[in-house]
């Protein structure tokens, strides 16, 4: 027979059980999260009909998407989970209760080049809220809440989420005068990578008069950008609706309990994907500025329009989970002192008969104790060896002389003290040890 060389193909991730079980730990966090702000979890098919997928897709989209052919259906991988929502919404309209707020963690699927920190597959969390006709702002304003209360329950602290509003742009634009809106939203998306020399270049490109892309780019960049932005609403109607949606959004975050330092108003956020119509969020670790947005998202007033004539506004945010992961992984950020252990306790038999054994991890499990019995015929020294590899906490090492006296040898494999008490007694020592369990994130050092 053939041997076939194992490989992983570029750009997806495998972890091994250890980074595994730090990785759910973040998972564990986001569902946390989210369910504490009244988010239903639901899931959609990874595999959609392509023209579902593409009803609001082309061009890039388009390129990127995994696309095949399975007898006469033309089908395709999820490349979010923001359009197969607007299609589960419509399809599920006389079922569902508005404001429907939903969460969903899940893998998606973009065929573009794999580079560091970017992936093909990757898990995506995300957290909607669709009203039915119209959705008040102040659901705008929660997600800098969310984002705020994940990233705290993670352990990181030094990040900013920079928010926008679609119609402040548009507004800006049309006050202007700027001859092409939506190709110079893309150079104004740029500014922070490319510099104000290269951006102007782009605008007079694209039909803009020097002077009139000066003064776009200094409104841009003003230290009080709605301050700047102000006396110029009177004179266009649409960007005045833009500021005031914007300020009803930015004073409510005291209230939501998002501190002054985590967030700024940020103009030249425009996000690339068009579905955006008013206020977007980008987020950025602020000790890793060179991995760009780790947290994005915004208003949307009609992504269902493609599957149904009913209105379906909505906003949300999604976090790349993979590539969040990755980063943290990469910078020694994840926190050590994290359980990796498959269980909470390993009962070692001395003996040749688990039968107690056996019964002991029984009411082990009974109190809620992750619980291991070892089983395999070795040296006792071995099985403590196979406890510190896979650094379990605890061992319950049982023998005739503990099945006489109705105990279990209870060993904290951290400290190395032992003591003999019954198994239900271990339960709730190995329990109460174990109930603050650490961030997935270490904190900095300063």
């Amino acid at each position: 027979m053939e041997r076939i060389t194992p490989r992983t193909l570029s750009g997806f991730m495998e972890l091994l059980p250890a980074s595994q079980a730090q990785m759910d730990a973040v998972m564990d966090v986001l569902r946390r999260t989210y369910a504490l702000y009244g988010f239903s979890s639901i899931d959609t098919p990874a595999v959609e009909a392509a023209e579902v997928l593409l009803a609001k897709g082309g061009g890039e989209t388009e390129k990127q998407i995994y696309r095949f052919a399975r007898g006469d259906s033309d089908l395709a991988l999820r490349f979010d989970l923001t359009v197969p929502l607007a299609k589960y919404v419509a399809m599920n309209y006389g079922r569902l209760t508005f404001p429907f707020r939903r969460y969903q963690i899940g893998k998606v699927y973009r065929g573009e080049r794999a580079q560091r920190g970017r992936f093909r597959e990757f898990y995506q969390a995300d957290i909607d809220v669709i009203g039915d006709g119209k959705l008040d702002i102040a659901n705008d304003a929660e997600m800098p809440a969310v984002i705020c209360e994940v990233f705290r329950r993670l352990g990181l602290e030094r990040f900013c989420i920079r928010i926008n509003s679609r119609k402040v742009l548009n507004g800006l634009f049309e006050y202007l005068g700027v001859p092409d809106p939506v190709n110079v939203m893309g150079a104004v998306d740029k500014l922070e990578k490319i510099g104000r020399d290269k951006v102007a270049a782009l605008l007079t490109d694209l039909g803009m008069a020097p002077g009139q892309a000066a003064e776009l780019l200094d409104i841009l960049s003003a230290p009080d950008p709605m301050g700047a932005l102000e006396p110029l609403a009177g004179k266009c109607p649409a960007l005045a609706e833009g500021l005031a949606e914007l300020k009803a959004v930015t004073d409510l975050l005291p209230g939501l309990g998002v501190p002054d330092d985590k967030w700024r108003v940020d103009l030249t956020i425009a996000r690339g994907l068009d579905y955006y119509t008013g206020t977007v969020y980008e987020t950025q670790l602020l000790d890793y500025p060179e991995v760009g947005s780790v947290c994005s998202g915004g208003r949307y007033d009609d992504l269902a329009g493609y599957y149904t004539d009913k209105k379906l506004p909505g906003v949300g945010l999604s976090i790349g989970v993979t590539r969040l992961f990755y980063i943290l992984q990469e910078q020694g950020l994840l926190n050590e002192a994290l359980s990796t252990a498959p269980c909470d306790a390993l009962v070692i038999p001395l003996g040749d008969d688990p039968a107690y054994a056996v019964r002991c991890a029984a009411v082990l499990r009974a109190a809620g104790v992750r619980t291991q019995v070892y089983t395999e015929k070795r040296k006792v020294k071995a099985k403590f060896a196979y406890a510190d590899k896979l650094a379990i906490p605890y061992a319950v090492v049982v023998g005739s002389d503990e099945e006489a006296a109705g105990t279990v040898g209870l060993k904290d494999l951290r400290s190395g003290s032992q003591t003999a008490v019954t198994a239900d007694a271990a339960a709730a020592l190995i329990l109460d040890s174990l109930k603050d369990p650490a961030r997935p994130v270490k904190e900095k050092e300063i």
